[in-house]
């Protein structure tokens, strides 16, 4: 079972904003990354996370207006993270149990980076497709 720490990768960014930005500016570069969460951090500290669906949801079906709302306002606060130990299955049992499509990864109160869904299901994939290589090499050998 692969370790959420090994998805993070040497480099990877963190994509972040401040409670108190605009949630224009959050959406701004959520499109300008490709992304679709950010965390909001404040002093270096991981304070909540902030997705389109919190937009969708708390701003544009609220009639609310993106630039002129704090990233504070619509943020989630009590943010659902991971240790780096834990494995690709627990993170996947975990988004499912909170309904949750993005993971923060935090070591010792460091913010080590974010896992997506998308991440997930890519390295369970490729596990199995690993698996399948292996279990064809086997049955090979034997004949």
């Amino acid at each position: 079972m692969t370790a959420v720490s090994k998805l993070l990768g040497a480099g990877r960014e963190i994509w972040a904003v401040a409670p108190t930005d605009t949630v224009y500016t959050a959406i701004e570069k959520m499109a300008d990354k490709g992304i679709g969460a950010l965390m909001v951090l404040e002093g270096g500290k991981l304070v909540g996370m902030i997705s389109e669906r919190d937009y969708a949801r708390k701003v544009i079906l609220a009639g609310k207006a993106s630039k002129s709302t704090a990233v504070a306002d619509i943020m989630t606060a009590n943010v659902v993270y991971v240790e780096p130990q834990e494995t690709v299955q627990e993170c996947m049992a975990l988004m499912t149990d909170k309904h949750v499509r993005h993971l923060p990864v935090i070591d010792n109160g460091e913010l080590l980076g974010l896992v997506s869904i998308g991440d997930l299901v890519k390295a369970i994939i490729a596990e199995q497709q690993f698996l399948i290589e292996e279990l064809q090499h086997y049955v090979h050998g034997l004949a």
